[in-house]
């Protein structure tokens, strides 16, 4: 064995026994956003926990679940391929999307995956901690609630909709989302996470249709006020169509505090850095601008800010998966 071997043995170790030892943290959303989150998590912690809603309807999701009775897995899948020890051939499976083939094309691999494993074992948790072990996952992915819900809106004219996939679609301010059954009972992994949690998460990701849903499974709504862990709501850098159009970050952590109960949220983490003009133009012709962080009304809720370059430097108006984990896990070690 050359020096070069063992010194890269002696690292993975050191590195091995320094994730073990990291904060507990929780990160409860869905979408685009969670799987960004966890991303840059993972390299400072392995003591992870992404809680992630299940009231997905739309797309490779939404027609497993339509056919087979079973959680829709993508958002899940996102999350594991996330959470994976590194980027493998494996992980680009689980990604891979079909652009073709009768009843395939739409479909990921990944998704079929967990809808055979979940077949096969009878259990849909099975399948995720299966699949967990073969993407070598650090931390674990838990769905909020077993129980097949729907969420719908309400919205600002009186209107209402049901279904995850068609609330953003509508052109009229949401009022508040809820979920049927109303009663439905938590993952008890979910709330042990959340009660030894050193942090705890929120977003980024879709408002109403990623964060909320977790919270509206009312134990683990109850769970994450109750929990002594910091709490951190991740402000999204940009508004959301059909959404979030207009929204404030004061806005968005209002209407968590309406849905919740208020005054639960320690801190909101905001992007100081400001979205190049040609990216600016971009998201405006699809109804979306970079969300105003209107500091003085934040205060006003109770909830300390925390400002930084977040911004990602890509085409896309996102969070840049290591400078928020750097942030937050600054945040923490300071506590």
């Amino acid at each position: 064995m050359n020096f070069s071997t063992v010194k890269k043995w002696v690292y993975q170790v050191y590195r091995r026994q320094f994730l073990k030892r990291g904060p507990r943290v929780v990160a409860i959303g869905g979408g685009t956003g969670l799987p960004v989150l966890l991303r840059g998590l993972k390299e400072y912690t392995e003591n992870l926990t992404a809680i992630v809603t299940v009231a997905d309807d739309g797309g490779s999701s939404g027609r497993l679940r339509g056919e087979f009775g079973i959680l829709p897995p993508g958002d899940i899948r996102n999350c594991l391929v996330a959470l994976a020890e590194t980027e493998t051939l494996m992980d680009k499976l689980f990604c891979y999307r079909f652009g073709q083939g009768e009843g395939l094309a739409g479909h990921s691999l990944g998704n079929l995956l967990i809808t055979a494993l979940a077949d096969i074992s009878g259990d849909f948790q099975t399948a995720v901690r299966e699949v967990s072990k073969v993407l070598k996952v650090r931390g674990q992915v838990l769905p909020s609630t077993l129980k097949q819900v729907v969420l719908h809106a309400e919205f600002e004219d009186g209107t209402t909709v049901s279904g995850e996939s068609k609330i953003s679609q509508s052109q009229v301010p949401v009022r508040r989302v809820y979920l049927t059954p109303r009663e439905c009972a938590p993952v008890p992994e979910a709330l042990q996470a959340i009660a030894q949690a050193d942090l705890i998460l929120l977003g980024p990701g879709s408002l109403f249709t990623s964060v909320l849903p977790n919270l509206l499974v009312r134990e683990i709504g109850a769970a994450v006020k109750a929990a002594p862990a910091l709490k951190c709501y991740i402000c999204n850098i940009m508004t959301q169509p059909g959404e979030t159009t207009g929204f404030t970050a004061s806005d968005h952590l209002r209407a968590l505090y309406d849905h919740v109960g208020p005054g639960w949220i320690d801190y909101i983490i905001v992007n100081t850095r400001r979205v190049a003009p040609a990216q600016r133009e971009k998201y405006a012709r699809e109804g979306a601008a970079p969300v105003v962080f209107d500091e003085h009304r934040l205060v006003r809720l109770g909830v300390r800010v925390i400002r930084a370059d977040l911004l990602e430097e890509t085409e896309l108006a996102r969070h840049d998966p290591d400078k928020l984990a750097r942030t937050l896990i600054r945040l923490v070690y300071r506590r």
